[in-house]
């Protein structure tokens, strides 16, 4: 039986962006961030700008710490739908929960908009 390597790279840049907005949206600096992951505020601005991945340690702080689902990044296939879907799922994730609130109601109202359109 031959096995076969898997020779299949991550692309951590869509990853690294939604960490960046995350950490902004909560008000953190790159140096906050770092002391806080026990990494060099240089290594935040690779792994946020440049897409070098982090420990897999790092990692799972920093997404489990802005509260940023993976999925969508592990698993595009399961994900699939418009680009632009795609794109507002990766913003959501750097939004608090007052700016999800005021979101939810714009959506309630477009659609409530939509169904006296079509009534």
């Amino acid at each position: 039986m031959k096995i076969e390597r898997d020779e299949r790279r991550f692309d951590f840049h869509d990853i690294g962006l939604a960490i960046k907005r995350a950490r902004e949206a909560s008000g953190m600096t790159q140096e906050q961030l770092a002391y806080i992951v026990d990494r060099a505020p240089r290594t935040i601005m690779y792994n946020e700008n440049d897409g070098q991945h982090p420990s897999l340690n790092t990692f799972y702080q920093m997404v489990t710490m802005f509260d940023i689902s993976v999925d969508q990044y592990f698993y595009p296939s399961k994900n699939k739908g418009s680009e632009c879907r795609k794109r507002i799922d990766a913003m959501l994730n750097s939004l608090d929960e007052k700016e999800l609130k005021i979101l939810e109601a714009t959506i309630q109202a477009m659609m409530a908009a939509k169904e006296t359109e079509n009534a």
